[in-house]
């Protein structure tokens, strides 16, 4: 008995070294684990975190990206108020279809002016109180005309101030920059500006001989509204001179042309005060000037 119990002690020793070995290695694996699962618990949530910072960041920078395309668009868009050339024929199909009468005497119009007139291309010019004004000034710079010959002889730029003290014209106070109503004693200021503005203009435009030259700077110039409107109003103010000019005339019993005769004959336009008040104001503030009756009658060049 004794010898059998004294071989089977060392067998239950080194059971008991094998258990706790096992044991240990057990546990270790098991902190193991639960290190290792909270560092990995712990990166997904960083992970997670990080991709809703880069979704709303990304989400973000698109809508100021967007915001600035935009931005920078409408800010160096070239030729927004009279687009580039396109062929006629083509611009008439595109907008004149069907069977309609209408439709089929402007076909018809528009055939003539490229058959008949070498009327090769056409503009598309931006609608707005302006444009009758737009598309003259534009035909003028753009083909380098030169100033009349009346314009020639004058100092236009002195022409506000010339009204006032030569003719005695204190109403012209009442003359309306478009929507701007009134501004009083200013107007000689601010038309004297237009008026300077259009000479300067239709100098260097008409100084020009290369037509590819004239066309770059109509791009530029016609893309400048607050530049734009100065020069319609110089316009509006010159076409009122010519007819105070010709009033003055038609009082010293000079012969006129006919087409003033009649504008002096209608009761709105009576004289150059009713003619700005009732037609010449109301250009570029609630109406264009193919809408003002008569006002096409008084002509601006020769």
């Amino acid at each position: 008995m004794d010898s059998h119990e004294g071989q089977r002690a060392p067998a239950r020793g080194g059971n008991d070294q094998v258990h706790s070995w096992t044991l240990v290695t057990s546990q270790a694996l098991d902190a193991a684990w639960r290190i290792a699962k909270g560092s990995v618990m712990l990166a997904v949530s960083f992970l997670v975190a990080a991709l809703c910072f880069f979704r709303r960041l990304h989400s973000y920078l698109g809508h100021r990206l967007k915001w600035w395309i935009g931005y920078l668009q409408r800010k160096f868009k070239r030729n927004l108020s009279v687009e580039a050339e396109v062929d006629l024929l083509s611009y008439c199909a595109r907008e004149w279809k069907g069977e309609m009468p209408r439709a089929k005497l402007m076909r018809k119009a528009y055939e003539e002016l490229f058959w008949r007139r070498h009327v090769k291309c056409v503009r598309r010019v931006k609608r707005d109180n302006y444009d009758a004004l737009r598309s003259v000034l534009f035909q003028i710079f753009s083909q380098g005309l030169s100033f009349p010959s009346w314009m020639k002889e004058k100092d236009i730029v002195k022409l506000p101030e010339k009204l006032l003290f030569s003719q005695g014209c204190n109403w012209i106070q009442q003359y309306s920059f478009g929507p701007e109503r009134y501004t009083g004693s200013n107007v000689f200021g601010k038309l004297r500006k237009c008026v300077e503005l259009l000479k300067t203009q239709w100098t260097d435009f008409s100084g020009i001989k290369d037509y590819h030259k004239r066309g770059s700077m109509c791009n530029i110039l016609f893309s400048d509204a607050s530049l734009e409107y100065k020069l319609y109003e110089a316009l509006k103010f010159i076409m009122l001179y010519q007819v105070t000019e010709v009033y003055e005339q038609m009082k010293m019993k000079k012969v006129i042309p006919s087409l003033f005769r009649l504008l002096f004959s209608r009761e709105t336009s009576s004289d150059p005060l009713s003619f700005m008040m009732n037609h010449l104001n109301s250009v570029g503030d609630t109406c264009g000037l193919e809408q003002v009756p008569g006002a096409e009658e008084s002509r601006v060049f020769d």
